[in-house]
This record gives structure tokens, sequence and C-alpha cells, in this order.
């Protein structure tokens, strides 16, 4: 969990980051200035979690291919101050019986959905048993499956939050209505990285529908975070990102985020008051994210316009629900 990085060199590099948002969640309307260090910056967000409401006590589950590999974080959690207990519990996000089988289980009310699993740049094009590209499958699908089996438990919350976590990838490529899963054109990992990056912001713009269920989405790029993410990623291409020298040691640039950095964004969407009623917007370094041009690789950060379009929104919705069968 709280796993993620940019995926293509050198056109999302450099992130900066800042403070909380202020009330409008607008570019400009902020709470620090834009050069403001890292640590004031969580400083914030934890001020705006600790005046985070808490209804009533609820399970906290966060969820894993193998659960037992997940008890080392259920015991840091379930450790922390807060009410409810917490457990692990399997699933597998590329397998939509495995999804279907963690909807069945859940009970009870749901207040915030992070979907943050994600597999980055597979070196060959791999297939799940539904006929899926597993990038897409994992990074998308699979979320989307488990939003919408969730739906009802997120509606009796009455004030719920989905949080999807994209990356500054999603600029790279828009979504391939005509081939999405890669069988006809050459397969590229990063452009299929991208794809799905890309669907995941338009997850949340199309989740607007469920406003009315008192159910609000956003997307949201984590930045730069050297973790096993990039297990996929060749040593020639880690070092043509500047991330490994010739002896094969990872490189630590100034513009990387610890894992607790870079989750800071995915806890100010799923916990701040701050943005109670925002939706359908894509964040980072803890602010919403401005619009830069598609193909514009010369600037750092930002969210593509083919990401934020409502009737790609509208048509990856409609694919998707007929893609997972729902």
């Amino acid at each position: 969990m709280g796993r993620r990085a940019v995926g293509k060199p050198r056109d999302t590099v450099r992130r900066r980051a800042v403070g909380v948002p202020g009330n409008a969640v607008r570019r400009g309307a902020v709470g620090e200035p834009r050069d403001a260090p890292r640590g004031r910056a969580v400083r914030h967000l934890r001020e705006a979690v600790g005046r985070c409401r808490v209804r009533e006590p609820r399970a906290r589950e966060p969820r894993a291919r193998n659960p037992p590999a997940a008890e080392p974080l259920v015991r840091e959690v379930a450790a922390a101050p807060g009410p409810g207990s917490v457990r692990a519990a399997a699933i597998d996000l590329a397998d939509l019986s495995s999804v279907a089988a963690f909807v069945r289980e859940w009970q009870g009310p749901l207040d915030v959905l992070v979907a943050n699993a994600g597999v980055m740049a597979l070196p060959e094009r791999r297939i799940t048993a539904e006929g899926w590209e597993l990038q897409l499958a994992t990074n998308h699908l699979g979320h989307f499956a488990l939003a919408l089996g969730l739906h009802g438990r997120l509606r009796a919350a009455g004030s719920a939050r989905v949080v999807v976590v994209s990356s500054g990838a999603h600029r790279g490529a828009a979504f391939d209505f005509d081939d999405p899963h890669f069988a006809r054109r050459p397969y590229d990992r990063w452009a299929a990285y991208a794809q799905s990056k890309t669907a995941d912001v338009l997850l949340a713009v199309g989740a607007r529908r469920w406003l009315a269920d008192g159910i609000t989405a956003n997307a949201l790029n984590p930045g730069w975070i050297s973790t096993n993410l990039q297990r996929h990623v060749d040593d020639a291409t880690m070092r043509a990102l500047g991330a490994m020298d010739d002896d094969g040691n990872i490189i630590e640039q100034p513009y990387y985020k610890t894992p607790l950095q870079g989750a800071a964004t995915s806890v100010l969407l799923a916990a701040s008051p701050l943005v109670d009623g925002v939706t359908g917007r894509y964040f980072e370094d803890n602010q919403e994210a401005r619009t830069v041009a598609d193909g514009d690789g010369e600037q750092a950060g930002g969210v593509a316009p083919h990401a934020l379009d409502p009737h790609a929104a509208d048509r990856l919705w409609e694919y998707a629900a007929g893609t997972v069968g729902r």
C-alpha cells in the first residue's frame, strides 16, 4: 500500500511539495506557497486529518493479494489511535472472482475506498484469464469492479470518498478505445502503464454520477517514490532515469519522496474536511493540479486534458461496466 512512482522518464519530474489547499481547493487558493518544505505540508496534513469527523467506530481493512504479508501493516495501523478494528483481507484485482468474493464478504457501510494497487512497466504483454492486458486489469478494471461492487456500501455511509491513485505518467497516453489491450497494436510497456493511469483519472471524473448518493471521487499523482513498484524496470532504464548508478545502487534524487510523503495527498483526499463535496478532480502535492497541454513534456506536473474529458470518462465507464459484467 502507499506505493507509486511516476512512469516514463523526465516528463513529470521535479515535484514541489506544498501545503494543504484552501477551502476552494483550486490553483492559487492554497494554505502554503508552492515552494513550502515537505515537512510543513505533512504537518498541515496531519492537522487536517486531526480535524476529520469520526461518526462511529468502523473497521479499517487493508487489502492485499497475500494477507499474511500485510500483517505488519495491520499491527502498525491497529496500534495507532482511532476507533474501529483493523484486519487484512485477500483480493487480487486482476481476478474478477477474487474481487467478487471480497465484495460479498464486506459488511457494513464503507467511508473511504482507496484504489492504490498497481503494477508498472511490465516488459512483455501479459493477459489475465479474462483476456485483459495486465496493467489495465490491475490498475483500472479491477478497481472499477471493486468500486461498483461496493457502491451500495459507500452510499450507506452517507458521505463516502473514493480516492484513485494515478500517476503523472498518465500524460503519456490517452485511453485507446479501439485497442485497449494491445491486441493489434505493438505492445509498449510505458504506453500501457500511461493508459491505465489515464483510466484511473477518468474513473474519478466518471464517478460524478455518484455525487447524489453522497459519494465523491478524486484522483492523484503521489510523485516519485523509490519502491518495489519499479521491480519490472530493468537496470538500463533505471540508469536512464537517473535512478541507478553504474554499480546498481539506487540514487535518491532530490525530487523523490518518502513513502510517507507520497501518501500525503491520498490521506488528504481520504480524510480532510477541506475537500468535502469536491469530486472529479486530479491532485498532486496536496493541491489540485493545473491542466497542461497534451504532449507537453517540458512542464513538470499537471494533468492532461484527455484525462479530465467528461465524454471520455462516460465512454470509459460504459466500456468498463460492460467489460466487468456490471
